[in-house]
């Protein structure tokens, strides 16, 4: 838990073990990948499953939306309001059970922002 409010930017598995492995030299990526999906099924941190990337874990266990970069890949979270109801009508115009929604927002970091407008300049 410690480590995933230390990265601060949405880890991966690997990430962790990484950064974990720096204290505990013996520890395995099963232990790390199986105690973070504890965390998470605990609600004391989010998984965020993303189409065609590794998941991430996410230290604020709150509902919230996130950004990320088409850039550099980082990860954020959107301040704004969840939007409630919105299950519930989707649950209406289909057959499905919805449990939950994820909502990610796409598009360039500040950063990468400041970088791509000094390369436009001669």
């Amino acid at each position: 838990m410690d480590t995933i409010k230390m990265l601060s930017n949405h880890p991966t598995v690997e990430d962790v073990y990484v950064e974990v492995k720096k204290t505990y030299a013996n520890i395995s990526k099963n232990t790390v990948y199986r105690n973070l999906r504890q965390l998470a099924c605990d609600g004391k941190i989010r998984k965020v499953s993303l189409h065609d990337e590794p998941e991430r874990y996410d230290k604020n266990s709150k509902i919230h939306y996130h950004f990320q970069c088409n850039m550099c890949g980082e990860m954020l979270d959107i301040e704004m309001n969840y939007i409630e109801g919105i299950n519930e009508t989707a649950r209406q115009n289909n057959t499905y059970r919805i449990d939950e929604h994820d909502i990610v927002f796409r598009g360039i970091c500040p950063e990468c922002d400041v970088l791509t407008a000094n390369k436009d300049k001669c």
